[in-house]
């Protein structure tokens, strides 16, 4: 009797064993969906992208009542990438990376979760995606490339004398040098000079800038989130010099740039925020091509122009949105 006690004791123990094996890991019903959110560093742009992606989960009703969201900095250091990326992947149903960086770092350490991209201006040259229309992998999501021919042609419009052109970025992120080149393709067949001036980390910044701006007309700036970092040194430098700054970002012609044809920050973090939600809902990475803004929007400072003595005709305000007070 007492070896058929056992048999049957150790039988159901076992038949607990595998049933819990076969469960772990796997939400109830009850469980709320968890978005992994790794931010590669903080600053005005990318912060704002963050707060645009809570704002389109939301519309879903994807928000910290009924969903976990979870954001993660890695405040720019690559080994915090890795281990906060870990953290995210052991508990995240969907997981979005803000800037290349960081969806390079969850792309690195997960084929099976689905990643949003959020700010990844060229996927394909990142190794993010081999096909942006068609994506066959666990990666997708939003791009925030520049429209540099219609930037340049707005730096023309404010600058009809413009002859030499510095683009200054950073050396560690492939989106900023990819555009950096696209760039200069287009300035040189217009006849343009262009010289690049790269830095490695925030400390050169400084230097780096007072000298590409003391040899050029104007400064050109790539989407980049080292420069992004270091933009009030450039600014700095650029009231000094008395030359003018044509960001990529909106927001930095709100900081102190003089004019951009920039994809507004806010609404590619809601995009982004959409299509995370639209994976939760069940839709498949594969039928979720890569968002591309089709068109930019202009943005000059008026103050900036004020101080560099560059009129403002009506043609060039013709549907621009204007920043910047200017003093009476």
């Amino acid at each position: 009797m007492r070896e058929k006690t056992l048999y049957v004791t150790t039988f159901l123990l076992f038949a607990l064993l595998i049933f819990a094996s076969l469960t772990e890991n796997k939400p109830t019903e009850n469980e709320k969906p968890v978005i992994g959110i790794l931010q590669y560093v903080s600053h005005p742009s990318l912060d704002e992208i963050a707060d645009g992606i809570k704002e389109g989960l939301a519309e879903s009703d994807y928000n910290e009542e009924n969903s976990e969201i979870l954001l993660l900095n890695a405040q720019g250091e690559q080994n915090k990438i890795q281990t906060m990326g870990q953290q995210l992947i052991q508990r995240s149903d969907v997981l979005i990376g803000i800037a290349t960086p960081a969806a390079q770092g969850l792309a690195n350490q997960t084929t099976k979760i689905p990643i949003v991209m959020g700010a990844i201006s060229y996927p394909e040259k990142a190794g993010l995606v081999k096909d942006e229309t068609q994506p066959d992998s666990n990666i997708t999501g939003v791009s925030d490339r520049s429209p540099v021919a219609a930037q340049l042609d707005l730096m023309t419009q404010l600058m009809p004398q413009l002859k030499k052109i510095g683009l200054l970025f950073s050396s560690n992120e492939d989106n900023a040098k990819a555009q950096a080149q696209e760039m200069t393709e287009i300035a040189e067949s217009r006849g343009f000079v262009v010289s690049s001036y790269v830095v490695s980390s925030t400390n050169d910044i400084k230097v780096v800038s007072q000298k590409a701006l003391s040899e050029n007309d104007a400064l050109y700036l790539p989407t980049d989130n080292t420069i992004a970092s270091g933009f009030e040194t450039v600014v700095a430098n650029a009231k000094q010099a008395q030359k003018p700054i044509f960001p990529s970002v909106s927001q930095q012609v709100t900081l102190g740039g003089l004019a951009t044809m920039g994809i507004n920050q806010k609404q590619l973090g809601i995009e982004t925020g959409r299509m995370a939600a639209e994976i939760l809902q069940g839709k498949k990475v594969a039928d979720l091509p890569v968002y591309v803004f089709d068109h930019g929007e202009k943005i000059i400072n008026e103050k900036v122009a004020a101080e560099l003595g560059i009129p403002l005709t009506a043609e060039i305000k013709k549907d621009a949105q204007l920043v910047g007070e200017v003093q009476p």
